[in-house]
């Protein structure tokens, strides 16, 4: 029997719960209009916010972790956000490409807030305060 750590469960729920209510809020707002989704979609964003901040608090890196977190952060949100510009253009004839833009910038407001709280994290690390 294999022993699993509990230590990251409370982010790793929150990222997971964080990446399926991104697609369905994206999907939901461009491609297959849910009028009540949509007419909640600030609050949901700020859900997202919440789990963005929870997974940024309760994630447990340290040293190369946080090197690899923080890369990664960083890689999704550029990405992301060059996805967002690029590719409304480039779908725009499918029909996709709102959605996917949307998808992706509902996955910022959930990568923003875990990388910068990870990056702050890991300064006062480096700082030892």
């Amino acid at each position: 029997m294999t022993i699993k750590s509990k230590e990251n469960s409370i982010g790793a729920w929150s990222f997971l719960i964080g990446i399926v209510l991104a697609v369905i809020i994206g999907l939901a707002t461009k491609l297959i209009p849910i009028p009540s989704l949509i007419s909640y979609s600030p609050q949901i964003y700020f859900i997202l916010v919440i789990l963005g901040l929870v997974v940024g608090f309760s994630i447990n890196v340290t040293g190369k972790d946080s090197q690899t977190f923080l890369i990664t952060g960083a890689i999704l949100v550029v990405v992301s956000k060059f996805g967002m510009d690029s590719v409304s253009g480039s779908l725009i004839g499918i029909g996709l490409g709102d959605a996917v833009s949307s998808i992706f910038g509902a996955l910022l407001v959930l990568f923003v807030p875990a990388t910068i709280v990870v990056a702050i994290k890991t300064v006062f690390g480096i700082a030892k305060i």
